[in-house]
């Protein structure tokens, strides 16, 4: 997913959004809540979430879209494609839409977030699977193990 240097680019549909991410994420994920469901009109939304001073926009300037709660969701202004999201309560990282890097990861997602509300068909392969949100306990454990999975 990274090049040698340990960064990766991704962009919009129309490209004229582009960010870019130094080092691998923290973890992976999809969302099968109905509210992701409704915003990529899909099962699921597949995100990675990189440390917020890893992720930076490179051209063109995001919109917030999507609902307007505390959680802020990103997207192009002009082809509207969902891009990355700053979850309310977790300043700490972005969740980048993985499918928008220019070389999308090979694996599938670490963990399934929201599985009460998934479609029935919809099975992504993933190690973890929660009901809803992890727990916040949750979290250093999920990061360490992928970590470990993913290294080298």
């Amino acid at each position: 997913m990274t090049d040698a240097a340990g960064t990766v680019e991704g962009g919009c549909r129309c490209e004229r959004v582009r960010f870019r991410l130094s080092g691998p994420p923290i973890f992976t994920a999809a969302c099968h809540c109905r509210g992701c469901q409704k915003m990529t009109a899909s099962a699921y939304s597949v995100s990675g979430a990189w440390p917020t001073e890893r992720f930076e926009v490179i051209a063109g300037e995001p919109v917030i879209g999507g609902m307007h709660g505390e959680s802020r969701h990103y997207f192009c202004g002009h082809c509207l494609s969902w891009m990355f999201t700053r979850p309310a309560g977790f300043d700490s990282f972005v969740n980048v839409r993985t499918t928008l890097l220019d070389t999308p990861p090979a694996d599938p997602p670490f963990v399934d977030t929201f599985t009460s509300e998934s479609l029935p068909w919809a099975k992504t392969g993933a190690t973890h699977r929660f009901a809803t949100f992890p727990p916040p306990e949750a979290f250093e454990p999920l990061t360490q193990e992928f970590a470990r999975v993913h290294a080298g």
